[in-house]
């Protein structure tokens, strides 16, 4: 990429597939396009945790996904989500084609795949940045793991019986202690998912801040809240026998208790999503959510 914001690709260079998983309309698509890329000269490759697409290198390296100019999903949002986990952290841009049911991250149309991939070899796309938010979970000061998110950070009871007793700080002060069924910590990207279902706001894709939203709290003055994304925010659970499911992006990574202290920043890695230059986010909300749908 450039100090333009424009992608651009150079013959020989490395490309990964990740494809929505046990879906033969997705794996056939994904053949094709691997044929069409090397026809283009470019090495293509299948990320990890998939079968190998015929006619491409499974990436089995540290150095394989290092070298990566380009990532290209066919499926859903879920899809989209594994792909961005598989990065792990690398700044490495993702062109999204959706085959699922919403597709708000996959936001091109399988058909016309060939026809944006073309574009995208000439250097007509662009780049368009998203946060992405870090958590680290600290157990008597010692880490416990580091999970770096797109869309959102969950804390949540699951299937426990009781609502969990929260505890949360801005820069060390705190903010408020709620009951509730969880928390949805989400980027701008992750406001029109989770949080959003939860009664949460939407954030403009490119905003500066995160969300903080309760699920079904016990108090009628607990509200979703908005933060400065260079704030550092951070959760404790209140009561020994208290534990809760910790989630990211849709998955859970581990469980926490009271003797966990969850912080959460922005990540230092942003997210680069590819995209057409006359990509209008407004008619994508109004296409996909129905926004201001009055029928």
């Amino acid at each position: 990429m450039n100090k333009n914001n424009k992608l651009t690709l150079s013959e020989g260079g490395s490309i990964a597939l990740v494809y929505r998983l046990e879906t033969t309309q997705a794996v056939s698509l994904a053949k094709k396009v691997a044929d069409y890329l090397r026809e283009r000269g470019f090495q293509v490759l299948t990320a990890p945790e998939q079968k190998v697409v015929p006619g491409t290198k499974a990436a089995k390296t540290k150095k394989q996904m290092d070298d990566l100019k380009l990532v290209i999903v066919l499926g859903g949002d879920g899809t989209y989500l594994r792909a961005v986990r598989l990065l792990e952290g690398r700044s490495v841009p993702i062109l999204g084609f959706n085959m699922g049911s919403l597709g708000f991250l996959t936001a091109h149309n399988a058909d016309s795949v060939f026809d944006i991939i073309e574009q995208t070899i000439a250097g007509k796309m662009v780049l368009r940045p998203r946060s992405m938010l870090v958590a680290k979970i600290l157990r008597k000061g010692k880490s416990r793991g580091e999970f770096h998110a797109l869309n959102d950070v969950v804390i949540e009871r699951g299937s426990m019986s009781q609502l969990i007793n929260t505890a949360i700080y801005s820069e060390k002060f705190l903010v408020s202690k709620v009951k509730a069924d969880g928390f949805i910590v989400a980027s701008p990207s992750g406001s029109t998912a989770y949080n959003l279902a939860a009664g949460g706001p939407i954030l403009h894709p490119e905003s500066p801040v995160f969300v903080v939203t309760p699920v079904a709290p016990h108090s009628l003055t607990s509200r979703p809240l908005i933060f400065p994304d260079d704030r550092e925010l951070s959760f404790k659970l209140e009561g020994k026998t208290q534990k809760a499911h910790f989630i990211v992006d849709g998955q859970k990574m581990t469980e926490i208790t009271a003797e966990d202290e969850v912080i959460l920043t922005r990540s230092c890695y942003d997210h680069w999503m590819v995209r057409e230059h006359n990509h209008n986010y407004f008619h994508l909300l109004r296409e996909k959510l129905k926004f201001g749908d009055r029928n």
